[in-house]
């Protein structure tokens, strides 16, 4: 029989890319995952990971056994769901990667509603731009994630959509809420910018509306928060983007104005809940879905402005 603990240490082993990220993550010392990973290839007579370029990949065999792993694990976990059923759904966990962006409409109601309503579901919640949570989600680290702007891909499966366009936001008084015309990336040439990094869906799609557009960004600030790029439009130094409903607390002080952009893809752009295509939920990440689609702001509907423009 093939070890448990052996395989959970491979799949943490490939998805790190290292043995010492792997350790580190888990939290055991390098050296008993070495062991365990000795003692199996020893076991099965064949390789299972390689030294690649300081790091470690895994072999055809090591990739068989992860997949292994992965199906053992969600057939697990379909038996602890049916097994929900019956109780009720008095036990069970739902993990969700969810990005900064929609942290606040979380928090604000509707995970404490589930949570009330089902007492002995556990919920982890794991930041993570675009990338990163669709990494989790395919590793099955994740059951849900919460994403902006995400890129086209068979192997997630889309269960609530809503239109939240990219918008750009200012401080109040500033020289582009003047203008009498949705914004083009060309007007931003004199303002300091800052910009999300790479992984998050929002620069994704700056990037390409750039490219498309010809037009090279000089940002001032770069930064994987969201708090960062809301501060730095509130204390006045520059301009960056967002969705309307990230920032509608400080709208409604009056301490940010949203601005709509002149491009159609970043006026279509969707948030989404999603999960992997071909693994079925949970009974506790069903209605931890439900949940989401009528509590969270971002997920009743579309954005503010497209609401009052119908």
């Amino acid at each position: 029989m093939l070890n448990p603990r052996a395989l959970a240490y491979l799949n943490e082993v490939i998805r790190q890319g290292s043995l010492r990220r792997a350790a580190a993550r888990l939290d055991v010392d390098a050296s008993a995952i070495s062991r365990q990973l000795r003692t199996l290839e020893e076991d099965l007579g064949v390789r299972l990971c390689e030294r690649h370029g300081g790091g470690m990949r895994p072999t055809e065999a090591g990739r068989l056994l992860v997949r292994h792993f992965h199906s053992q694990r969600a057939a697990e976990e379909a038996v602890l769901s049916q097994l929900m059923a019956i109780q009720g759904l008095a036990r069970g966990e739902v993990r969700i990667a969810v990005g900064e962006g929609f942290i606040a409409d979380l928090i604000a109601a509707p995970l404490g509603a589930f949570m009330s309503a089902f007492a002995g579901i556990e919920v982890e919640i794991r930041m993570a731009g675009v990338n990163e949570a669709m990494s989790l989600l395919k590793d099955m680290e994740v059951d849900l994630a919460l994403l902006y702007a995400p890129p086209v891909d068979p192997r997630v499966r889309c269960h609530v959509e809503t239109r939240q366009p990219l918008d750009l936001i200012v401080p109040p008084g500033h020289d582009l809420a003047e203008l009498a015309r949705p914004v083009r990336l060309r007007d931003l040439q004199e303002a300091p910018l800052a910009l999300m990094d790479n992984p998050f869906g929002m620069r994704q799609m700056v990037n390409m509306v750039a490219h498309q557009e010809r037009v090279h960004l000089d940002a001032r600030l770069h930064t994987n928060s969201v708090a960062v790029l809301k501060n730095f439009v509130r204390s006045g130094i520059g301009v960056t983007f967002m969705p309307e409903l990230t920032v509608s607390d400080e709208i409604q002080r009056g301490e940010i104005l949203a601005l709509p952009m002149a491009y159609p893809v970043m006026n279509g752009a969707r948030a989404q809940i999603v999960s992997l295509e071909g693994r079925e939920l949970t009974l506790a990440a069903k209605a931890c879905v439900e949940h989401l689609r009528q509590g969270m702001r971002f997920f009743r509907g579309d954005a503010p402005r497209l609401a009052k423009a119908k």
